[in-house]
């Protein structure tokens, strides 16, 4: 029997494996994650999946889609409700590769984080079940976050700082990244402002 696993990185992927690995399953990989910005963030985060499959002996399917245009068209002006458009999308394409490829079921590795919406991600991955008669395979992963956290650290993998979006990126560095420069600000050193006329 075939199991379909969205990922949506490497770190996040090494529990949910180790789970999977023990059910009666043939894990294939599908990374599709066209709301992770910039490109190069992109593409660190599919070369750790590509290599954490590769030495899990686990298939990998690429959608290398690339999708600032469309993922900022699609929640400007609802960013505060971005996340649901952003696991639905995701979440949308794993089901109907799935189906396509006819797999038995499908899962993510979203269910791991407990800093994403467990329980959004799992209706929505239910409902799409319903709609691609394709069974979802729900496992709270989240039991094994600092297990994860301490083999992907020993395997070395890229360890993103911040969920993927350009908003999330705001979010994680843009208080730190004041108070530096606040510090920088109120220091001796005197900045001199040159006049560009």
């Amino acid at each position: 029997m075939k199991l379909l696993l969205h990922q949506c990185c490497a770190p996040c992927s090494v529990y949910p494996v180790s789970i999977l690995k023990e059910t009666h399953y043939t894990i294939y990989g599908f990374f599709y994650n066209p709301n992770i910005h910039p490109v190069v963030e992109f593409y660190k985060r599919l070369e750790n999946v590509w290599y954490f499959n590769n030495i899990n002996n686990i298939k990998t399917i690429v959608d290398e889609t690339y999708g600032l245009k469309e993922f900022v068209q699609n929640v400007v002006y609802r960013e505060n409700n971005r996340c649901k458009y952003c696991y639905f999308t995701r979440l949308e394409k794993t089901a109907q590769i799935a189906k396509k490829g006819k797999f038995d079921a499908f899962t993510t590795t979203l269910l791991y984080s407990k800093y994403q919406n467990h329980s959004l991600i799992k209706d929505i991955c239910e409902n799409l079940s319903k709609k691609y008669k394709v069974d979802f395979y729900y496992y709270d992963f989240r039991e094994g976050w600092k297990e994860g956290i301490e083999k992907s650290k020993e395997l070395n993998l890229y360890r993103q700082q911040y969920c993927g979006c350009i908003y999330s990126e705001e979010e994680r560095y843009k208080k730190q990244l004041s108070k530096q420069f606040n510090i920088l600000k109120n220091s001796e050193t005197e900045v001199v402002h040159e006049s560009t006329e």
